[in-house]
């Protein structure tokens, strides 16, 4: 029995060939050190207000918390975009 040559395939125009060989992307220079400072800086922001019993660094009680974990929390955010 004759076997069957099938259909040929269409090709979709909204397939695009993945460029295999594209160059990384990278980060500006400023990336890192921004990404390390915030992340220092919330450190230091809520150890200060811990050690002096919510005295400093700004004398506004446990908000002095959100902006340190805030700093920290937006210096992990961009250590995932680190490449």
């Amino acid at each position: 029995m004759p076997k069957s040559k099938g259909r040929a395939k269409k090709k979709s125009p909204q397939q695009r060939p993945v460029d295999v060989a594209a160059p990384p992307q990278i980060n500006p220079p400023w990336f890192v050190p921004v990404m390390c400072g915030l992340m220092i800086f919330g450190v230091l922001w809520v150890t200060t207000f811990y050690v002096t019993s919510g005295d400093y660094p700004i004398a506004i009680g446990y908000w002095n918390l959100v902006i340190g974990l805030g700093a920290i929390m937006a210096g992990f955010m961009m250590a995932t975009r680190w490449r």
